[in-house]
C-alpha cells in the first residue's frame, strides 16, 4: 500500500499534468483568434496615456472603455479597411495588367530590342520563358489574391474579437495585469520589470516602427505620384509594409521600381526616385526612430533587424511584434539568472 507521501506526489503530477492538457486545450481554442488577441493587446499599449487621460475625464470605467473603443474604430479600422479594399483593388489590376496578352507582347518586344539584356536572362534563368513565367506568376497571385479577398468574413469576424477583447483590456487593464503577475513565478520587482519591458517593446515595435514605416510610404508614395508610377497607393502601402524591416526594407519596393523605370526609357525619373529613395525613403528612419521610441526599446539595431525577420519567419505578419517581444523575455529572464546568481549585479535600466 502505497505511503502518504508517494499518493500525495503522484495526486500532484497528475494535477500538473492535467492542467497541462487543460492550458493546451484552450490554447487550441484561442488560436484561431490569436492575430485578434494580439492586435487587442497591441492597441491597448500604444493607446494607453490616451486612454488613461480619456479615462480620468469619464469617470465611469465601461462608458470610458466604450467611448475609448469606438474612437479607435472611426482612427484605426474604419480608414485600414477602406484602405485594404483600394489596395485590393488596385493588386487586381496589376495583376490583370501582367495577365494582359498586350502587356506580354511589350515585354517581349522589348527583350527582343536588347540583345544584351536578353543574353543575361537567358543565362540567369536558363531555360524558363520570360512570357510563360510572367503569365504563371500573374496566376498564381491572381488565385491568391481571390482566396484573400474571399476571407472577408474571417477578416470582419476577427475585427469584431479584437474591439471585445480591446474593451475589456481598457476597462479592467490593472485587474489584467495583477492576474498575469501573479501567475508569474518571480519576485515582484522581476515581475514589474518585466512587464514594463514587455510593455516598452510594444510599444516601441508597434508605434515607432509603424509610425515610421507609415511615413515612408507616404513620402514613396508622393514621389510615384509625382513621378507618374501607376498603383500608387499599392505600391506606397507595400513600401510602408516593407519598410517594416529595419536598413533596407523600403528598398525593395522603390529600387525594382526605379529599375523598372530605367528599363521603361524614364532614366531621369529612375534617377530621380533612385536619390529620393535612397536620401531620404531609407534613411528618414534614423531620424524618425529615435524621437518617437527614445529609450523604450534598448536592443541593438542588428538585434531589432534579426528578432523581426525571425519573427516573420516563424509567426507571419504577427511575427513583427512577437519577435521581438521573445527577444526581450529572453534577455530579461537571463539577467534576472544573472542578478541572481551574482547579487552584486544590479539589473540595468
Amino acid at each position: 500500500m502505497p505511503s502518504s507521501d508517494e499518493e500525495t506526489t503522484w495526486k500532484q503530477i497528475t494535477f500538473y499534468l492535467l492542467t497541462l492538457a487543460i492550458l493546451i486545450v484552450c490554447g487550441l481554442l484561442l488560436y484561431p483568434f490569436f492575430t485578434a488577441i494580439l492586435g487587442a493587446i497591441v492597441l491597448a499599449v500604444i493607446t494607453q496615456r490616451p486612454y488613461d487621460w480619456l479615462a480620468s475625464k469619464i469617470r465611469h470605467r465601461s462608458t470610458a472603455a466604450t467611448l475609448a473603443v469606438i474612437l479607435v474604430m472611426l482612427a484605426a479600422i474604419v480608414p485600414g479597411y477602406f484602405l485594404a479594399q483600394n489596395i485590393g483593388k488596385q493588386a487586381l489590376t496589376a495583376v490583370s495588367a501582367l495577365r494582359d496578352n498586350a502587356t506580354q507582347q511589350r515585354f517581349s518586344e522589348y527583350i527582343g530590342d536588347h540583345p544584351a539584356l536578353a543574353s543575361r536572362i537567358e543565362i540567369t534563368s536558363g531555360s524558363i520563358d520570360p512570357g510563360h513565367a510572367a503569365q504563371t506568376t500573374a496566376a498564381y497571385i491572381g488565385s491568391k489574391l481571390a482566396g484573400v479577398l474571399g476571407n472577408s468574413f474571417r477578416a470582419i469576424t476577427q475585427m469584431v474579437i479584437m474591439m471585445f477583447v480591446l474593451f475589456f483590456l481598457f476597462r479592467d487593464r490593472h485587474l489584467a495585469l495583477a492576474f498575469l503577475r501573479s501567475l508569474l513565478p518571480l519576485r515582484e520587482d522581476e515581475s514589474h520589470e518585466l512587464l514594463e519591458r514587455l510593455g516598452d517593446t510594444i510599444f516601441a515595435t508597434a508605434l515607432g516602427r509603424l509610425a515610421v514605416a507609415g511615413v515612408q510610404g507616404v513620402l514613396a508614395g508622393l514621389a510615384f505620384w509625382v513621378l507618374g508610377v501607376p498603383g500608387i497607393i499599392l505600391w506606397a502601402f507595400s513600401t510602408a509594409a516593407f519598410a517594416m524591416i529595419p536598413a533596407f526594407g523600403a528598398f525593395l519596393v522603390w529600387g525594382p521600381i526605379a529599375i523598372y523605370l530605367g528599363f521603361s526609357g524614364h532614366w531621369g525619373k529612375a534617377l530621380l526616385l533612385a536619390i529620393w529613395g535612397g536620401v531620404v525613403v531609407s534613411t528618414i528612419d534614423n531620424f524618425l526612430y529615435p524621437i518617437l521610441v527614445g529609450t523604450r526599446l534598448r536592443s541593438h539595431t542588428a538585434t531589432i533587424l534579426i528578432s523581426i525577420l525571425g519573427g516573420i519567419a516563424v509567426f507571419g505578419i504577427t511575427g513583427v511584434i512577437l519577435g521581438p517581444v521573445a527577444f526581450t523575455i529572453a534577455g530579461t529572464l537571463l539577467e534576472f539568472w544573472r542578478a541572481r546568481t551574482h547579487p552584486t549585479i544590479e539589473l540595468s535600466n
